[in-house]
């Protein structure tokens, strides 16, 4: 039953978050500090999970094939690729360390 009313719960956190956002006043969306942060927390947010899925496992800092994967894409960034093989540089050497290492 607990599990239930973990959905409940969530679901109206949902709801009141989404209604929130609809009754902020027009006013308060054109300020500049508004705009700005509304444009970087995406990212940060993208930032933040990409962190977490590439360096944690559980409650332990890991360093293996994904972290290499990352900084090869990390690279290929930085050298300015296309997407594309952006994506292709990170699978690349995260499949090759994965066949490598077992």
């Amino acid at each position: 039953m607990n599990i239930w009313i973990a959905v409940g719960v969530t679901a109206v956190g949902c709801y009141a978050v989404k209604l929130i956002g609809l009754l902020v006043p027009a006013g308060v969306l054109e300020r500049p500090v508004v705009r700005r942060l509304a444009a970087l927390l995406p990212v940060a947010l993208l930032a933040a999970l990409t962190a977490q899925q590439a360096f944690a496992d559980g409650r332990a800092l890991v360093l293996d094939a994904k972290a290499a994967g990352l900084a090869a894409a990390a690279v290929a960034l930085m050298l300015r690729a296309p997407f594309l093989v952006v994506i292709a540089a990170a699978v690349v050497v995260t499949a090759g360390l994965r066949a490598v290492m077992g």
